[in-house]
């Protein structure tokens, strides 16, 4: 009786959290797609989607990325202060 009663316990839990996961994936759908934004910050310096960049930035970005710095980080710092 008592294996029964667990079984029937799991499985409630088990069902209870489908029915959660579904109304989560719901609502994380294509509109969060539409609406959010390639965003990082580095060194206080938040920026999101891909900065214009002059040729100083860029030359900056480039030692930047020799020298070991992700892409990413360069980009944002090079943007920010060079």
């Amino acid at each position: 009786m008592k294996k029964v009663m667990t079984g029937a316990l799991i499985a409630a839990v088990v069902g209870i959290g489908g029915v959660g996961g579904a109304a989560v994936a719901q609502a994380s759908g294509p509109a969060d797609q539409t609406t959010r934004q390639d965003c990082r910050t580095y060194s206080s310096v938040k920026e999101c989607g891909q900065p214009k960049l002059n040729d100083k930035q860029r030359a900056c970005v480039t030692s930047s990325v020799q020298q070991g710095m992700t892409e990413r980080r360069a980009t944002v710092e090079c943007s920010a202060f060079a």
